[in-house]
């Protein structure tokens, strides 16, 4: 299981984003409101990955991977690699959505209705964004100080080289 590939989640990006636009300009009017509260709950996620993230970077900077108490066992790390890639790409889903959302907004600031749904929007996205930046670094942090490059892309081109 390798890193994951930004341009795979810009990609998911892209087709959220024209998913949810078709979505967005059929269905709109049914829509609830957008408050503020709208996507705290991936902010809240992103603050958690982010610090869970930090706390495995300690420890694997530190050496402390391994069985025993106050050490981390690899098979939590693994798994801490697979939240962090699922997470990723929820974070690239719904900012596609989110983005999706704020275009359909954008252009019908004068209807009062949009104007209240746009502040809404707006957090969400950046709480997507958030998100999936969180989960990227989530991920880089359970790499090991040994590992090559973290970009597969990357890795081709240097073997390329050689």
């Amino acid at each position: 299981m390798g890193p994951t590939r930004k341009r795979d989640l810009a990609v998911a990006v892209l087709v959220a984003g024209i998913a949810g636009y078709l979505a967005v300009f059929l269905l709109y009017r049914w829509f609830p409101p957008l408050t503020a509260w709208t996507g705290i709950s991936l902010a809240a996620v992103a603050v958690g990955e982010a610090v869970w993230g930090w706390q495995v970077r300690t420890k694997i900077a530190a050496g402390q991977i391994g069985l025993g108490p106050g050490r981390l066992n690899p098979l939590a790390v693994a798994r801490t690699v697979v939240i962090a890639k699922a997470s990723a790409w929820v974070g690239a889903l719904m900012l596609g959505w989110w983005l999706a959302v704020l275009a359909y907004l954008a252009p019908q600031r004068d209807i009062r209705v949009a104007q209240a749904d746009t502040p809404g929007a707006l957090i969400a996205a950046v709480c997507a964004f958030a998100l999936l930046v969180a989960a990227l670094w989530l991920q880089h942090c359970c790499r090991s100080p040994s590992d090559g490059p973290e970009d597969p892309d990357e890795e081709r081109t240097r073997s390329e080289r050689d």
